[in-house]
């Protein structure tokens, strides 16, 4: 390939991040290969022609599930690659986005790069093609049980092959030329998660920036209440050191180091005093996604697997790793949330704020942010069926050969639709503090990130505190969540959050 441009991101088959990832999903931006890698592939070709010379090569010289007693004859394995991708082109339901199908194309490629297939140097260089000039493939949402995104990876052969058009780009070139895919082909670009794999590294991006957004919050209500600071205390955390909890304590020790107030009660709702707890279990079970992506990312799981010299019939494709960290993911995103309602529930309380019942503008029946707590608890409730473990599933397919599978792909897919309701939870907590504090005349105190956080989030809030339509207010403040650069000092970020993330300037 020629020089790469400057902005190129340079694909190597070994060192992808999720947040790269999501950089090269919401975007174009050119794709440069590394040229050893890109080397290794061709090599892989002419090596795995000797190899299945002297055995049965799956999927190649055999039929695929059921059908791996079929052998093929030379005839037969010249037209199979075509027929395996028009056979499992049988995605259903709606397309899925283009940021989605934009992630899909950076994984496999990615993954192709590692070299553990025959698949023909022209593929990977036509999926750089596309998402360097922002081509990508229509591809249905509905077809993966967790052990390859069969369907909609097929789709991706028949749009290689031309028999389905690329969707349009963003005007930087044509869509890459059509390839005669071979039986060396198909099965390789098949076997892999691309799809489920980008789908959870686009929500895994997004939730690092919210779960490092919630202890801002939390300390927003935590001012409007007057809480204590005994909770986050080093002391408490040394004799439990969970991780993800001593992280969440300092984290708030650093954004309250100095309180002007003294607490109002002895001891604080679980809201507030069980913060680090709950949130903290959230942080972990993030940083299990991040390690499982990681590897992902990065994995040859192409069934057989072709090393160099020869082939290895394995279950290198199968999700268990990443749709168990999902629906770890999803459950404990769900008891943050929940602690979130309960701070609002607070902040609607007069007793803890010293303000009339639910924020109102007066003691004159006035309803204030009332509904902002119903739509809250109607956000949780789809947080909470989206929370639902997919690894309860079971299925037995293909006359009885395969019979288990991750449900991987449906973990994916609901931990997006986490992601979502989630900011809108965590948003209405935004509205209620800030409300709460302008209504106090009070602001954060000291002049460190909390005190910028609550002044951007002030900006953009209305002051109106008449009776008023809240909807605007929750997305604003939804968006606000969303943006992963403030202008805020972010430095002392939490150390389990800032790990892994060094990329996170790229996302715009």
């Amino acid at each position: 390939m020629t020089a790469p441009h400057p902005d190129a991101l340079c694909l190597d088959g070994a060192s992808l991040t999720a947040a790269q990832v999501t950089s090269l999903a919401r975007a174009p931006r050119p794709v440069h290969l590394d040229p050893q890698a890109r080397a290794r592939v061709t090599a892989a070709r002419a090596a795995a022609i000797e190899a299945a010379s002297r055995r049965p090569v799956y999927g190649h010289s055999t039929g695929v599930g059921a059908n791996r007693t079929t052998t093929l004859d030379e005839e037969g394995t010249r037209a199979f690659g075509l027929r395996l991708l028009r056979s499992h082109a049988g995605g259903i339901g709606p397309l899925v986005p283009v940021e989605q199908s934009r992630a899909m194309l950076a994984v496999r490629l990615n993954q192709l790069l590692g070299a553990g297939s025959a698949i023909d140097g022209a593929v990977v260089d036509a999926l750089a093609q596309a998402l360097t000039d922002g081509h990508v493939p229509e591809v249905h949402a509905l077809g993966s049980l967790g052990t390859a995104d069969l369907t909609a990876l097929a789709e991706l052969g028949l749009t290689l092959v031309g028999e389905q058009p690329w969707h349009p780009g963003a005007g930087l070139g044509a869509p890459p030329r059509p390839l005669a895919l071979t039986s060396w082909d198909a099965l390789p670009l098949l076997s892999s998660s691309a799809l489920t794999i980008g789908q959870a590294a686009l929500a895994a991006t997004d939730l690092r920036t919210l779960l490092d957004r919630l202890p801002l919050v939390a300390a927003l209500s935590l001012t409007a209440v007057r809480g204590s600071l005994e909770p986050y205390a080093e002391a408490v955390h040394a004799r439990r050191p969970h991780p993800g909890g001593q992280d969440v304590a300092a984290r708030m020790r650093l954004l309250l180091p100095r309180p002007d107030w003294r607490p109002a009660l002895v001891q604080d709702p679980f809201g507030f005093r069980c913060l680090p707890q709950v949130h903290g279990a959230a942080m972990d079970a993030w940083a299990a996604l991040d390690r499982v992506l990681a590897v992902e990312l990065n994995a040859s799981a192409e069934n057989p697997l072709f090393d160099g010299s020869d082939y290895y019939h394995h279950g290198g494709f199968h999700q268990a790793p990443l749709a168990l960290a999902a629906d770890q993911m999803r459950l404990a995103l769900l008891g943050t949330a929940q602690l979130t309602t309960a701070r609002q529930g607070a902040l609607n309380e007069p007793g803890f704020t010293g303000l009339p019942a639910f924020l109102a503008e007066a003691d004159n029946g006035s309803s204030g942010v009332m509904i902002t707590e119903v739509a809250a608890h109607s956000a949780l409730a789809e947080l909470r069926g989206a929370a639902q473990p997919v690894t309860l599933g079971h299925t037995v397919i293909s006359r009885g050969v395969e019979e288990h599978a991750s449900f991987a792909a449906t973990a994916a897919r609901r931990l997006a639709e986490a992601v979502d309701h989630f900011r809108l939870v965590l948003a209405c907590e935004l509205v209620a503090a800030v409300r709460a504090l302008r209504m106090q005349g009070r602001t954060a105190p000291g002049e460190g990130e909390l005190a910028q956080f609550h002044q951007a989030a002030a900006a953009v809030l209305t002051p109106d505190l008449a009776d008023h339509k809240l909807t605007g207010d929750v997305h604003t403040a939804a968006a606000l969540l969303k943006s992963p650069d403030l202008d805020l000092d972010l430095a002392i970020a939490a150390p389990a959050m800032a790990s892994g993330f060094d990329e996170l300037d790229e996302l715009v």
